[in-house]
């Protein structure tokens, strides 16, 4: 189960806290791995194609579900990092009102260096992620 903070920005600083432990990136990988570890698992029913997020080079399978009050995903990759990726993507935006999910903008990303230190193709399959979430909130928000 995802720790759940009592908004988004809260979980941004709880995730930028959390990475400013570790001195150098290679520590920092071996956390964002031990973290994809904790994604709840995904009912291979979900693992179709239907489901698999576009424009990532590891298989991501993602699926939104609720209402404007309260949107959830649930997700998982056959990557390590790209899991650790999707863990703090849905720690920040899972389980959160659609018009949250919406004005909060990914700081953490920088705030902890991510995106200086992610392949571009894993920059790009985060990117698909972040843009999925916010079409989700966004389909929901407009319904």
């Amino acid at each position: 189960m995802l720790p759940i903070e009592a908004t988004a920005a809260e979980a941004q600083r709880v995730i930028a806290e959390e990475f400013a432990f570790f001195g150098d990136w290679s520590e920092r990988y071996q956390y964002l791995i031990d973290l994809g570890k904790r994604l709840p698992p995904m009912a291979d029913e979900l693992k179709v194609e239907t489901n698999r997020l576009l424009g990532c080079q590891s298989l991501v399978w993602i699926v939104a579900k609720g209402d404007a009050d309260r949107l959830e995903f649930d997700a998982i990759s056959d990557s390590s990092i790209v899991s650790g990726l999707v863990y703090l993507a849905l720690r920040v935006y899972s389980g959160r009102s659609a018009r949250e999910i919406l004005a909060t903008s990914p700081d953490y990303i920088a705030e902890i260096g991510l995106s200086k230190h992610l392949s571009p193709t894993r920059n790009n399959g985060l990117a698909s992620l972040l843009q999925f979430i916010q079409r989700a909130a966004q389909a929901v928000v407009t319904a």
